[in-house]
């Protein structure tokens, strides 16, 4: 499978983001890329009903891009249950592992303790 760029993902922003079985989960809003590579890492995927929206992350390890879409590799239930921040909001520094472990991802800060996660 080819590498994913972090330029091509913000060309999805808007597209529908579903799970294996092709369940549409929500909306994809943001890509976040690991800070020691510059590869992206994360997608936030908006989710919720009109008025109480809020974006929970999901992994593109295992992420497969389809016309309009982007086919995550974990489960509707999975992704709808992770960590999540309101859609104006900014994850915080310490809320950073509990993303990663949600998904059983190793989480490792760099060598000084800076955050893994940026917002591209």
């Amino acid at each position: 499978m080819a590498m994913i760029e972090a330029e091509d993902v913000r060309d999805w922003r808007g597209h529908d983001v579903v799970d294996p079985a092709g369940d549409r989960i929500g909306t994809l809003e943001a890509v976040y890329v690991d800070t020691a590579t510059d590869r992206p890492v994360f997608v936030t995927v908006r989710v919720g009903l009109l008025g109480r929206h809020r974006l929970v992350f999901a992994p593109l390890d295992g992420a497969v891009v389809g016309p309009g879409r982007l086919k995550v590799a974990h489960s509707r239930k999975t992704v709808k249950s992770a960590p999540s921040i309101d859609v104006d909001g900014e994850l915080p520094a310490e809320e950073e592992p509990a993303v990663f472990q949600h998904y059983s991802m190793t989480h490792r800060p760099g060598a000084g303790g800076e955050r893994r996660l940026a917002r591209r």
